[in-house]
């Protein structure tokens, strides 16, 4: 007992004697089902009361995730939840580029590479401030950010933009500034994805992972990334679907290449290596557990236990709730979770809501946010200025061909824009990016005209010619983000035979800008002027035309390799 008031009361919750007195008391008075409840954290489309209350009443579930939802919805969503539940809810989001990762009406603050772009640490606290701000102002208390993954593979799908870039230092600098602005103010950060990501170029939602570097290397980079994280005061981490080989080997001399596991059911890299070797004393919490990545090296009813086995606190999602429950159940009766590491990781499911104040403020009736107070603080005027502020020094001029920029409607009366980009569905734009540089452009005097490709095939295609004669600028504007449960994000060309490849760069000045991703010179090395934004948020897209008009200058400094290791790239 006394060796668990000792943790309690060390970083990172720093309980104080009452509220370890909460959480043993907690404890004691749960039964199995009810701390076995406690281990899973949800995810909630909908205010639906009667599928809320059911989840808080019944099935007691230690935590729920939401994702983007209008701000009343999303109060109404923890109103239920926080009133029904006996022992006060972890609420969590995606909150990694600002308080929009909750509610429609917060902040798009800018994406980690936006932020890191800017090369300011200052900026990644500010985003950490936005992100605890407003998450805070609609009830969530739990962030799954910052992602300190190292973007070390440009062919990643997922990593690109989600991160501060592929400097280890910069990231490290900037994970820590972002988790303490985050927890100032009162919303836990889980820093991820452990053991790391952005090395491999596959995804952990199609297949298992691998950060393969040696230990030595590991230890320098992300290792060095997660302690200094956790020495700040982390209070949660997020394990990956993804392997580290060469601690596994070391941890467990002798091991399999076969047996080699996942982080979040490998009991080497969580237990062995993020808790005792780094000294981790919070929440850890597995990655979506619906990822192929975690179900691909066994059956699903082993490795729903094997994470908790594992050293994993908590269980993110569920393809189906009652048949998960029923395999952690069973893993508990079949002792592949003792009875002492369910404790524990119930215990420190407990110790982060005692850290967040959740139930002295479910007592004082303040764990509901007011609804008014919310209006005040989601895209508040000061978030906003730092929005802006971040969008105009992180706009970065890549390549550049003399004489080309600023551009103007006497230099350059009538622009070709060429828009590459996907919108609509689940996960992508939902407007056209280039639709809206159209009317900007428009608004500042120039004549626009979309290109459509010319259905002819060879011997049929628009001529040379009508392009170079009629045009004084081409202009592309590519939006592809990337995103879970692709392979690759690469430009598709336009049929017939890439009909909107840039071609006419000797004849026609060309200026190509891409507003999502910062590799896009992979596919289009010799253009002559190329730039990033890293976001597409309408504030951002007002930056690069105040750059591109030469009214404001240009102050990004690539976080990444924008030229994929490829010398053409680099040539003008």
């Amino acid at each position: 007992m006394k060796e668990l008031q000792t943790r309690l009361q060390a970083k990172p919750f720093y309980l104080n004697e009452e509220q370890i007195r909460w959480v043993e008391a907690t404890l004691s008075g749960m039964t199995m089902e009810e701390k076995i409840g406690q281990l899973f954290c949800l995810i909630g489309y909908t205010s639906n009361e009667g599928y809320l209350k059911n989840l808080a009443q019944n099935v007691k579930i230690g935590g729920l995730m939401c994702r983007q939802m209008p701000a009343a919805e999303v109060i109404d969503t923890v109103r239920i939840l926080q009133e029904n539940a006996q022992i006060p809810l972890l609420i969590s989001a995606n909150l990694e580029s600002g308080g929009s990762g909750i509610a429609k009406e917060g902040t798009v603050f800018g994406s980690p590479l936006q932020v890191a772009a800017t090369d300011d640490d200052g900026m990644a606290y500010r985003l950490g401030v936005v992100c605890g701000r407003e998450g805070a102002a609609v009830g969530a208390n739990w962030a799954f950010s910052p992602i300190v993954d190292i973007d070390y593979n440009f062919r990643n799908p997922i990593t690109n933009t989600r991160t501060f870039g592929s400097d280890p230092e910069r990231v490290r600098r900037m994970g820590v500034q972002f988790v303490k602005g985050l927890q100032e103010n009162g919303v836990a950060a889980s820093i991820k994805h452990f053991p790391g990501d952005g090395l491999d170029e596959r995804d952990q939602h199609l297949v298992t992972t691998v950060n393969d570097m040696d230990c030595e290397a590991w230890d320098a980079t992300y290792g060095a990334v997660f302690r200094d994280c956790i020495e700040a005061g982390a209070m949660s981490v997020m394990i990956g679907h993804i392997m580290q080989p060469a601690y596994s080997r070391k941890l467990s001399p002798g091991i399999r290449d076969e047996d080699i596991l996942p982080a979040s059911l490998s009991y080497e890299i969580t237990t062995k290596l993020l808790k005792e070797e780094l000294g981790f004393n919070g929440l850890v919490i597995t990655d979506s557990t619906t990822m192929a990545g975690m179900v691909i090296p066994m059956p699903r009813s082993q490795s729903v236990p094997r994470t908790i086995a594992a050293g994993c606190d908590m269980f993110l999602f569920t393809r189906n709730f009652e048949e998960d429950y029923g395999y952690m159940k069973q893993g508990v009766a079949d002792g592949i979770i003792t009875e002492e590491r369910l404790n524990d990781a119930v215990t420190k499911i407990l110790a982060m809501k005692a850290a967040l104040h959740l139930p002295q403020k479910k007592a004082e009736g303040t764990i509901v946010p007011s609804p008014e107070r919310a209006g005040e603080i989601l895209g508040a005027e000061e978030h906003r200025q730092w929005a802006d502020a971040c969008a105009d020094r992180s706009v970065t001029l890549v390549k550049e061909e003399a004489g080309v920029l600023p551009i103007s409607p006497a230099k350059y009366r009538k622009v070709l824009l060429y828009g590459i980009e996907t919108t609509g569905g689940f996960f992508e734009a939902k407007e056209s990016a280039a639709g809206i540089i159209k009317a900007k452009l428009e608004k500042e005097g120039f004549t626009v005209d979309l290109f459509n490709p010319n259905r002819g095939m060879e011997g049929m295609m628009v001529p040379y010619s009508e392009v170079k004669d009629n045009y004084d600028l081409i202009l592309y504007i590519v939006n592809l983000a990337t995103k879970s449960n692709q392979t690759v994000v690469r430009i598709e060309w336009a049929f017939p035979m890439g009909a909107n490849v840039p071609i006419y760069m000797s004849s026609v000045p060309t200026v190509f800008v891409s507003v999502e991703n910062p590799y896009h010179l992979l596919d289009v090395p010799r253009v002559r002027t190329y730039i990033n934004t890293y976001n597409s948020a309408e504030h951002t897209l007002d930056a690069l035309i105040d750059k591109l008009t030469g009214r404001s200058g240009f102050h990004g400094k690539s976080p990444v390799d924008p030229f994929c290791g490829k010398w053409d790239a680099r040539l003008s």
